[in-house]
């Protein structure tokens, strides 16, 4: 197997890695409640995933 001959710099090192970065979240509006969740999870705050109650939320008094 071939091996490298000499170590990469550290430019090049970083410009092979430029597209290493996180992505932000995306957020989607709950269609029960409004609020902000991740896709394809629970909301946090009513509890419900496609139209169904699959948490339990404590109600605040």
């Amino acid at each position: 197997m071939p091996n490298p001959k000499r170590r990469h710099s550290k430019r090049r090192t970083a410009l092979r890695r430029a597209h290493d970065f996180l992505t932000p979240e995306n957020p989607a509006l709950c269609p029960n409640c409004g609020e902000r969740k991740l896709s394809h999870r629970a909301c946090p705050k009513c509890g419900e995933y496609k139209g169904r109650s699959v948490l339990a939320v404590k109600q605040a008094s």
